[in-house]
């Protein structure tokens, strides 16, 4: 099935999700990582008007190199567990502006912690051919005790008994953030890559960036929607 968030339907949506979920890859991820990237999505649900970006910063340093963010619309409503269909073709579009191409993109969502385990960073990955994981600020799908207190504990987050991916204190006496790995990567790999790049803040430094990046565009178009879309 074509992937056209302009016309599919829930029902398609579905059926596209289960057949790409045939696709996914699950491998340790290259320690070899040179450039690691981060993604974030802005909306209104109400509004068809989307906002995405891509940062990139070298690894293991996390210093910005370069960012790419779009205004676009979309056509899919607004359904939990279906979030990709309005937010990927956004984020494509942020892709392919990149000159350079990060090893790694952490996206601010989830990864394979999704019902039919095809969240944004799981779907995005499938579909750009690279190695993603998901760091979420809130649970989706799954069950997970709440790991301890401090910075640097985690519980796993599970289906029955398959582990889906974690519940990490990042910081000590803050919520929780969810990692799951998304497309070629896998658990452990992932969990331990997230925690390198948690510096003062509880989000990792590519979504916590991404997301400031994705803000401060959208406000430069406030008022201007119409005409930045042309």
């Amino acid at each position: 099935m074509e992937f056209n968030e302009d016309k599919i339907t829930v029902t398609e949506a579905t059926l596209l999700q289960k057949e790409l979920r045939n696709r996914i890859i699950t491998q340790p991820i290259d320690p070899d990582i040179k450039i690691i990237g981060g993604a974030d999505i802005s909306f209104n649900r109400f509004s068809p008007i989307v906002y995405a970006g891509i940062i990139l910063l070298s690894y293991p340093g996390l210093e910005l190199i370069s960012e790419s963010t779009i205004i676009t619309t979309v056509n899919f409503p607004y359904i939990p567990g279906y979030l990709a269909f309005r937010e990927v073709p956004a984020v494509l579009k942020a892709w392919e502006q990149l000159t350079a191409k990060p090893d790694v993109l952490i996206v601010d969502g989830h990864g394979i912690a999704h019902p039919r385990r095809m969240g944004i960073a799981t779907h995005f990955g499938v579909l750009a051919d690279v190695p993603t994981i998901g760091s979420a600020k809130n649970v989706l799908f799954g069950k997970y005790e709440a790991p301890g207190i401090t910075a640097g504990n985690a519980t796993e987050l599970k289906d029955k008994n398959e582990v889906l991916g974690y519940a990490y204190r990042s910081k000590s006496n803050v919520k929780p953030i969810f990692v799951s790995p998304g497309y070629k990567a896998d658990l452990p790999g992932s969990l331990s890559l997230i925690k390198t790049c948690i510096r003062k803040h509880r989000l990792p430094e590519p979504t916590r960036l991404a997301h400031n990046a994705v803000n401060a565009f959208r406000i430069s178009c406030m008022g201007n929607e119409a005409e930045v879309l042309q």
